[in-house]
């Protein structure tokens, strides 16, 4: 019975020894300090490149030309063209409403009577005074009747004048009476229809012209830098493209147009100056869908040219003006740079780079002078925008 409570002591006793025998014979553990790995960066090797600056900005589009429709005579409506509804187009010279001519066609047979009357008085009064004349000569007709014959005449040249002006305005005011189109265009809203009497000088449609579409652009000053624009007359020398992109009935699509003018005043909250970008023909049957007014679109404007430019992602810059370019022995180097640009996606370097040096472009919480780095070859590539 005395064995049997000693058993479990005999055995616990019995690991105790195998325990402290194999920590005894077993092999010694020595210390070491962990192997440091340098860490893993991306380069891009420096390839300068001459490239043509782009400027991104956006606007609405807008009609060249806008004017209202005003009658100059006034009347009923008795016709209207189909065309003259809000989104129809319409040619130069079309007629595109007609006032009820009846009055005016009046007015011009009493003109052209009143010219009729006038120059048979001249008629008269010229043999009047040309009877006066002779019996002054012969010392029959005395000064006073003279001097009224010569009156009547001048009287009478005045009044055919008169009655003249009359005529011409009478046969404006008919032909007037006939609204035609003074450009091709295409009517935004309009307010008339048959039956309803108009007055001179009221509007009654809104018209634009579609030889031509613009689109007002801002662009901020620090962008003028790279566009070959003139503030002073405004209007560049040369023609600058820009291209409009716009997505519109499910899909996306591109106009070709050019810079014409500038606004040439800097708005001093925005620092903004305006430029104005013209496409022709915006409603081309080659342009699917057309560039139609009220369209936002976003535009790439094409500037100067500049040589020797590195392009880099904008991850590759350190602080305002610095880079890391990794040496032949794979250890990082800070290197100060001239930029030319910078935007959200990418730098410009004007100078301070070399060709064929590796910059990295990996983004580091920590980066010393003379680190040892592992380099992996990266590829960029974006268009200078």
């Amino acid at each position: 019975m005395k064995q049997r409570r000693l058993t479990p002591v005999f055995i616990v006793v019995a690991g105790f020894l195998a325990a402290g025998l194999l920590l005894a014979t077993g092999p010694k553990v020595e210390p070491r300090a962990p192997e440091r790995v340098p860490p893993l960066v991306r380069t891009l090797r420096v390839e300068p490149e001459t490239i043509r600056l782009k400027v991104s900005t956006h606007g609405t589009v807008i009609p060249r030309t806008e004017s209202e429709l005003v009658p100059e005579v006034s009347g009923r409506v008795i016709w209207r063209s189909p065309e003259l509804v809000s989104g129809g187009f319409f040619d130069q010279d079309d007629v595109l409403l007609r006032v009820d001519p009846l009055d005016y066609e009046v007015a011009l047979e009493q003109a052209r009577a009143d010219v009729a009357r006038a120059r048979s008085e001249l008629s008269n009064a010229r043999r009047d005074d040309s009877r006066q004349r002779d019996l002054k000569a012969q010392g029959v007709a005395s000064d006073a009747q003279r001097e009224d014959a010569a009156n009547r005449l001048a009287v009478t040249e005045a009044s055919l004048r008169v009655a003249n002006a009359a005529l011409a305005r009478a046969q404006r005011d008919l032909e007037r009476t006939e609204i035609v189109a003074p450009y091709p265009g295409r009517v935004r809203t309009e307010r008339v229809d048959v039956g309803q009497f108009v007055a001179r000088g009221s509007p009654i449609a809104t018209l634009y012209a579609v030889d031509r579409a613009e689109v007002r652009l801002p662009v901020h000053d620090d962008e003028l830098a790279f566009l070959d624009i003139p503030m002073v007359r405004g209007q560049p020398e040369v023609p600058v493209p820009v291209l409009l992109r716009a997505r519109f009935a499910g899909g996306e699509h591109l106009w070709e147009g050019q810079i014409v003018r500038t606004e040439g005043e800097l708005d001093p909250q925005t620092r903004m100056v305006h430029v104005i970008a013209e496409v022709e023909e915006p409603y081309a049957s080659d342009h699917s869908p057309p560039l139609s007014v009220g369209l936002f679109v976003e535009a790439s404007i094409s500037g100067t040219e500049a040589e020797n430019i590195v392009i880099l992602p904008r991850s590759s810059l350190r602080g305002e003006q610095e880079v890391l370019v990794v040496d032949e022995e794979n250890r990082l180097r800070h290197r100060k740079v001239k930029l030319l640009r910078v935007d959200s996606e990418q730098i410009l370097v004007q100078e301070g780079l070399t060709s064929g040096e590796q910059v990295c472009v990996s983004a580091l919480e920590s980066a010393t002078e003379g680190m040892q780095v592992r380099v992996r070859p990266d590829e960029f590539g974006s268009e200078a925008s």
